[in-house]
């Protein structure tokens, strides 16, 4: 099975990729030539163009990479692949069944040095030390590559320290940086970097991916794949989690149910609570795992009193589990919001005419009843509303005070207030 087999309905974004491999592995093979014959390697004839220069003609491959896509559509997954496709030693560059590829694809290639952080920046420390990597030559394989699966969470300071290394990393070093768009970073760093768009894959190719990868029933992952409007990680939630729709459905139903501002604060805290416990639930065996292997390195029992001089180090464990389960809430909100959205995409795509097919099909008397009662102005101003409350979380607002005011502006009495 080829490393491309998840990077669905991507075919462009793949082509360029396996060009990239293809030139990178002649690259290397003629470095190790010339390293053979006693020759100093000359830049004309390496084979890779160097990040903010022109490429010469039919040079496909180059040290830093800028994979942008929408959310959902398989960015992380794609540069991964990318990654595996470098390391490869089969006979065709990301032929999956080789170690190189094998180790690449679990996370334990010692030469892919990966960072998908678990708060919600990333900081000055983490890309001090990935720059420190990139330094290094690589272990076993012909590259050394650094991936950051969330670049545009870095603050404009951390980004510029960062500048040095992508401009004139060393021969052997790849970059590659994944963001939702191309603006997430600073200029100076995209104009070094080769650009990788990918798109929403469609439906279809999302369900085709739940199915094979995930064993979904094909009529679920099918309804799936619409519902979360092709993004692949809400489509495996919903596909894999039996209570996930009727969580969904609550949540799609409240705001049109809401008569009063007390009735938003009681819908707002509801759903802050959930995503809590969700959060709570998707890290609490990880967290209880941790702790039982920190305290067994360190020699402690697992009930006993611990010395004053190890504290230190449980306490920084604890607090890393804290911010980890904080970036899983944001995320379950975040998820919360894209259905919303959803919501108010049907009810706006209805009373403007559109024969466009829903996403919420299961709740077309609600999308019905909201679009008769409601203006296409309104709906507009509920989805800036949501986009709105996006930011915020994201922008590290207190979860609470941020869903409650988005939910004051969707209960449906709101209008001329």
């Amino acid at each position: 099975m080829s490393v491309w087999e998840d990077v669905v309905g991507q075919e462009s974004a793949v082509a360029a990729f396996t060009a990239a491999a293809r030139a990178a592995r002649q690259a290397a093979q003629q470095r190790e030539a010339q390293a053979a014959a006693g020759l100093a390697p000359e830049e004309a004839r390496d084979g890779v163009a160097r990040p903010g220069a022109a490429s010469p003609a039919g040079l496909a491959m180059t040290h830093a990479w800028l994979v942008t896509g929408p959310p959902g559509s398989g960015r992380s997954n794609a540069a991964r692949a990318f990654a595996a496709a470098l390391q490869c030693t089969g006979p065709v560059p990301g032929c999956g069944q080789c170690k190189p590829c094998r180790d690449v694809m679990a996370g334990s290639h010692p030469d892919v040095v990966r960072l998908a952080t678990e708060k919600l920046i990333i900081t000055m420390e983490e890309v001090k030390t990935l720059i420190g990597e990139a330094q290094r030559r690589p272990w076993t394989g012909r590259w050394r590559v650094i991936l950051v699966e969330d670049a545009d969470r870095m603050a404009e300071r951390t980004t510029n320290v960062l500048l040095k290394s992508i401009e004139e990393p060393p021969p052997q070093t790849v970059w590659l940086l994944c963001t939702p768009s191309a603006d997430d970073v600073l200029p100076t760093i995209r104009s070094r970097c080769r650009l990788v768009t990918l798109r929403i894959p469609p439906a279809d190719a999302v369900a085709e991916l739940l199915v094979r990868r995930d064993g979904a029933d094909p009529e679920l992952a099918a309804r799936a794949a619409r519902a979360s409007q092709s993004h692949i990680g809400l489509a495996r939630h919903l596909a894999t989690d039996a209570g996930a729709w009727d969580r969904r459905r609550r949540l799609l139903l409240a705001p049109v149910s809401l008569r009063s501002v007390g009735d938003a604060v009681l819908a707002a805290a509801s759903l802050v609570e959930a995503a809590e416990s969700e959060a709570k639930e998707a890290t609490a065996e990880r967290d209880a795992r941790e702790k039982a292997e920190l305290t067994r390195a360190l020699g402690l029992e697992s009930d006993g009193k611990i010395p004053a001089a190890l504290r230190a180090q449980i306490r920084q464990l604890e607090e890393d589990q804290k911010r980890r389960a904080k970036r899983a809430r944001t995320d379950v909100l975040d998820r919360a919001m894209i259905d919303l959205l959803s919501f108010y995409r049907d009810v706006l795509t209805t009373q403007m005419g559109s024969d466009v097919e829903r996403v919420n099909l299961d709740l077309s008397e609600a999308v019905d009843q909201a679009a008769r009662t409601t203006s296409p102005e309104q709906s507009l101003a509920r989805i800036a509303a949501i986009e709105e409350c996006r930011s915020r979380l994201r922008s590290n607002a207190a979860p609470l005070l941020a869903v409650e005011a988005l939910m004051v502006q969707l209960r449906p009495q709101a209008e001329g207030r």
